[in-house]
């Protein structure tokens, strides 16, 4: 069994027993943007800017993301490129669009908890081990189509 599928079945392991899949699944998106939008907002090096005015903290974590993605499984770090990709432009949509980027971040980022709390009704640690584990959500979801496609990963 390689890494990936072990992280996978652990994964899967843990969200079989879901008290409401639904709030649970409609949460972990609003988790995943808020901590990328809040990393997105933190001040950065002046010499970050230097480089690129979109490199930040929350470019950052998308980049390490997809070098994570590219060294656990290439397929499935290919189909994720357009969902980190949309991610960055959600982030770049709400930077130019007028409203508090740290205040809706942190918002979206506090309704997911909850909704992570909801859906889960389990204890404080699972919670925390979903928030450890973020990113590795819309892998597994990626990973369980490319299954019923019959596509290698």
């Amino acid at each position: 069994m390689t890494d990936i599928d072990e992280w996978l079945t652990r994964y899967e392991h843990a969200h079989k027993t879901l008290r409401n899949p639904v709030v649970y699944w409609a949460a972990a998106p609003m988790v995943v943007v808020g901590m990328t939008g809040l990393l997105w907002g933190l001040p950065i090096p002046a010499e970050f800017f230097k480089i690129s005015p979109l490199l930040n903290w929350g470019s950052a974590f998308l980049m390490v993301t997809a070098i994570y993605y590219f060294i656990i499984s290439l397929s499935l770090a290919i189909g994720l490129l357009p969902f980190l990709l949309g991610l960055a432009a959600i982030q770049l949509w709400l930077e130019n669009s007028g409203y508090s980027v740290t205040g809706v971040t942190t918002a979206l980022l506090t309704a997911g908890i909850v909704g992570l709390a909801l859906g889960r009704g389990d204890s404080l640690r699972a919670i925390l081990e979903d928030l450890q584990l973020m990113m590795l959500g819309p892998a597994w979801l990626l990973s369980v189509m490319y299954k019923r496609f019959g596509i290698p990963f």
